[in-house]
């Protein structure tokens, strides 16, 4: 077990070395366009969470919201739709439009917020830098900066209960407030007239109210209004303090917002923001005509296609639309400042914003060019100087070629073809990058595929040794022979060996030390294996001897187990394959409970119904309705699906085969039920806290702290009774669902309340299924439900409590995969960032606190694995399962699958594409973990449940 969290705990961490490897180099020359700078400084407003069509578009009379701005757009300056990459998060689109290069990926593991490493900006460059606005934003850019002068407001003041406007209104306000300072502070005065200066309004509004309200709510967009107010109030304040006509302004935003209220994902309603530039240095508006094509052949890195036509309900088709890559406002601030691009910069200069002459165009668009050729030549040297073998990157073997050529076509005032050989050396540039990007590519994902196979061969055999009755045979004493124990020295020797001449290459290359880690886990457990390899002898001998039924029946149970883990990883691109899964596995229930149950039942009835009722979930929306009305029904839903469970537990006669399994010991049963009526009570003050807490919010009232007092207290406490509840079978799996039923519905906005009692009945239905497969065929005969006697070693002190495990088994194994996988992707898909819907936890919280809210979320999905593992473990205490070799099978099963994904990853087409298949993995890999975590939690509830058969003595 400690190996398995170890593996997968490090090699989870690999998809950090191949996908989330810092782009970031230093040490590189910056580059100094050889132009005379069009601007003495710049002002940049990123409004937070604007999506591009709600700022450009009309409103429902026709009129611009953003009428300063459009003015703008018609009158003096260029317009666009600056196209940003996932995660489309704060942060990372921060980070494109101030330093031009897409995250550095290992901000990740920091949740995007602080510097894993330090990177150069234009704020850096600049002479001096003013900056208002988000206290997570501003130190990210501002903290360490000696010429950056910053101010934010405190985290307190971001309430997702309120307007949010006020926010923006605080920038403008701060920023009027400097220059009015200024005017009795000449030192400061003397700065703010200095050139290369940088003014930035960091404006979280819009973002805070689309989390809170959603982009379509009034408060959304009329928040637009007042930042297009605030930008025209600063616009007039700088010319009439500067009168210079000499400052650039550059309006954008660093992500959009889903319908939901979310962002992070690839959707264009995240990934369009609106463009804005006019002032010092910037291009008049152009009328648009069918010439005026921007396409250079290639694509944005959100995948859109250039010269995207302009939606009619913007009505701006009459002018030129230059759409550009975020990471691409990057050079065009710092050209019109006459400064170095950011170090690590990969944006292309959009010269279509850019009122400079042809000579000016080309020595801007070069000094972009040998500015990204230098990143590349700096990643270049250095992986040559640590590589025993080094591949070069063939296309720019010969790159001061390019270079010169560049030189002489400017020199002899060939503009035009100087600009398209910058355009192509930019491009080679970009190739190179991501050549040394994934240099050491193969090789990990080789490594690491030998260590996930060598971990699933070892876990085969570790169960076969542990868990299977395979441990009768005489393979023990054939173990202990002289010659297996110098055989499996020599192999140990060898392995060891092995290890420390890979160990030594990686040393001289000077290889991270989780490369070392990588390489010495994938030998140390085919080491292992080999070492025991007179047991895979006797396992081989075993099989050729054995009938061939047996082996036909083992090859039919692989061939059956791979196609439902294909069908698994077919779900998390596709979630309608659950319905279809469920759909025939309520026929299929059904017919195994009639098959196996004496008399007439409703029993088979009430398994078919459960499954075709959750099967509908999955054909739902991924994106969750708010939807108040149907929480509190799931309340009354989830109260009535508790009686019914418990009527059915009472009220079955004595006589009945149910009864005799499903029964425990005598119990108190007026204790039992004054604390099922108390838990009925809790869930029932908890539907209408929902209804209460929705209100308050749907006024605009701040939710009061008795109010949020309350909601805690509901959710923690009802957690706690379902340890006092009964310790039979369905009494106590009742008081779990109703235990955890509170939490859910207070963190629920939609029908995913109702997908906890859909998920409820079904894992009562596959206890019941089980028990009509293991126990009623013998009650027909024996009278009681009772165990095969024949798969119980009553010799083996080490297995007294628990039988060994057979073929048949994995059933239990592949159907709790089954569900914990429904509950991951039941009302939802988790793997795509933006599904993580925010208002779920204001019943708990609004004052923004990313760890508290994520804490919540993440708590709200393990709920329903919480749910799937106690279900899972009474049946394992029905079964006579050992809980642990139970774990081993589904960790196999889990690994076929985390390799798979492993495969499955890309690193080619869109970053979208990229992101989920990243994702993919990673919920595999850290499913494999924590379900050992949800045994450990479920145990405290399930551990003294009893059955009918727990009590007789002949078992």
């Amino acid at each position: 077990v400690l190996m398995g969290i170890v593996l997968h705990a490090v090699y989870m961490m690999s998809i950090f070395d191949i996908y989330f490897k810092s782009p970031i180099v230093h040490g590189i020359d910056p580059v100094t366009p050889r132009i005379t700078p069009p601007a003495e400084r710049l002002v940049l407003f990123i409004a937070d969470g604007l999506r591009a069509d709600k700022f450009f578009e009309l409103d429902t009379v026709k009129k611009p919201r953003a009428p300063f701005l459009r003015s703008i757009i018609y009158e003096k300056g260029r317009w666009g739709v600056s196209h940003a990459r996932p995660p489309t998060e704060s942060r990372p689109g921060h980070v494109a439009i101030i330093a031009g290069f897409y995250e550095d990926p290992s901000a990740v593991t920091k949740g995007w917020k602080a510097n894993p490493v330090e990177f150069d900006s234009v704020f850096n460059r600049s002479r001096h830098t003013y900056a208002f606005g988000s206290p997570d934003i501003l130190p990210i850019f501002c903290g360490g900066l000696n010429h950056c002068s910053w101010s934010s407001y405190p985290h307190e003041y971001e309430d997702f209960a309120t307007d949010a406007s006020f926010l923006d209104e605080w920038s403008f306000d701060h920023f009027r407030g400097l220059l009015n300072k200024s005017n009795e502070d000449h030192v400061l005065k003397q700065l703010l007239h200095q050139d290369k200066l940088v003014i930035f309004l960091h404006l979280l509004g819009c973002d805070t109210n689309g989390h809170a309200h959603r982009p379509y709510s009034s408060i959304y967009l009329n928040n637009v209004k007042v930042v297009d107010k605030g930008v025209e109030e600063t616009y007039n304040l700088i010319e009439e303090y500067f009168k210079d006509n000499r400052t650039a302004y550059i309006f954008t935003a660093d992500h959009g917002m889903s319908d939901k209220g979310s962002h992070g994902d690839g959707h264009p309603t995240n990934t369009d923001t609106p463009l804005v530039a006019w002032g010092a240095g910037i291009q008049k508006p152009r009328l648009a005509t069918s010439e005026s094509s921007t396409d250079i052949g290639l694509r944005f890195v959100d995948e859109h296609t250039h010269d995207m036509p302009t939606p009619p309900a913007w009505d701006l088709k009459s002018i030129e639309r230059v759409d550009v890559n975020q990471a691409d406002i990057a050079p065009l601030m710092t050209t019109l400042l006459g400064l170095p691009s950011p170090l690590n910069s990969v944006g292309s200069l959009p010269m279509e914003y850019l009122n400079l002459n042809k000579e000016e165009q080309a020595e801007a668009a070069f000094a972009n060019a040998k500015q990204i050729l230098n990143q590349f030549l700096h990643k270049s040297q250095l992986k040559q100087s640590r590589s025993l073998h080094f591949r070069p990157f063939g296309p720019l073997t010969r790159h001061h070629i390019f270079v010169e050529e560049i030189e002489k076509l400017i020199s002899s005032r060939q503009y035009e073809a100087a600009l398209h050989s910058t355009q192509d050396l930019i491009t080679l540039s970009l190739a190179g990058l991501h050549y040394f990007q994934t240099y050491d590519w193969f090789a990990l994902m080789t490594t690491i595929t030998m260590g996930y196979l060598g971990w699933m061969v070892y876990i085969i055999l570790h169960v076969l040794k542990c868990y299977t009755s395979f441990l009768a045979t005489p393979y023990e004493t054939r173990l202990k022979t002289g010659a297996n124990e110098v055989r499996n020295k020599r192999v140990r020797i060898f392995g060891g060996l092995l290890m420390v001449l890979f160990s030594v290459i990686l040393l001289i290359e000077h290889s991270p030390p989780l490369y070392h880690i990588y390489l010495g886990v994938a030998i140390f457990l085919w080491t292992a294996i080999f070492s025991d390899s007179s047991f895979i002898q006797a396992l081989w001998r075993a099989l050729q001897v054995s009938r061939l039924i047996l082996i036909a029946k083992l090859m039919a149970m692989c061939i059956v187990s791979f196609l439902i883990l294909e069908l698994l990883v077919s779900s998390f691109f596709e979630r309608r394959i659950y319905s279809g899964v469920f759909l025939i596995a309520g026929i299929v229930g059904a017919v195994v409970v009639s098959c196996n149950t004496p008399g007439l039942s409703m029993v088979p009835a009430f398994v078919w119904a459960s499954c075709w009722f959750i099967s509908g979930f999955t054909l739902m929306p991924a994106e969750i309705p708010d939807h108040t009305q149907l929480v509190v029904l799931s309340g009354i839903i989830l109260v009535l699906i508790a009686i019914s469970v418990r009527s059915f537990d009472c009220l079955l006669p004595k006589q009945d085969p149910w009864h005799r399994i499903i029964s425990g010991l005598k119990h108190k049963r007026g204790v039992s039920w004054k604390l099922f009526i108390l838990q009925i009570i809790l869930v029932i003050l908890s539907s209408a806290m929902v209804s209460i807490s929705t209100s308050y919010r749907a006024q605009r009232r701040q939710l009061f702290l008795f109010h949020q007092l309350i909601n805690w207290f509901l959710a923690g406490f009802s957690m706690v009774l379902p340890l006092f509840s009964s310790h039979r079978l369905l009494d106590r799996l009742s008081s779990i669902f109703l235990g955890f039923g509170p939490a859910f519905l207070l963190l629920s906005i939609g029908y995913e309340a109702l997908f906890y009692s859909a998920l409820a009945i079904v894992l009562i239905s596959w206890i019941l299924v089980e028990c009509a497969i293991l126990y009623l065929p013998f009650s027909k005969t024996q009278g009681v439900g009772l165990p095969d006697q024949n798969t119980v070693d009553k010799e083996d002190t080490r297995q007294r409590n628990h039988r060994f495990l057979k073929l048949t088994d994995v059933r239990i194994a592949l159907c709790f995969l089954i569900l914990i996988n429904v509950a991951f992707f039941g009302t939802g898909n988790v793997a795509s960032i933006a599904s993580f819907e925010i208002s779920s936890v204001y019943r708990f919280i609004t004052i923004f606190n990313p760890f508290i809210m994520a804490a919540l979320l993440l708590f709200k999905l393990f709920i329903p694995f919480i749910l799937v593992t106690c279900a899972f473990s009474a049946i394992t205490n029905l079964a006579k399962l050992p809980r642990l070799g139970c774990y081993f099978m589904v960790l196999l099963f889990s690994n076929v699958m985390t390799i798979h994904f492993f495969f499955l990853v890309r690193n080619t087409g869109s970053w979208m594409e990229i992101g989920n298949s990243i994702s993919h993995f990673g919920i595999m890999s850290a499913q494999v973990v924590f379900i050992l975590l949800l045994f450990a939690i479920t145990n405290i509830y399930t551990k003294d449940i009893q059955t009918g058969l727990s009590s007789h003595k002949e078992v």
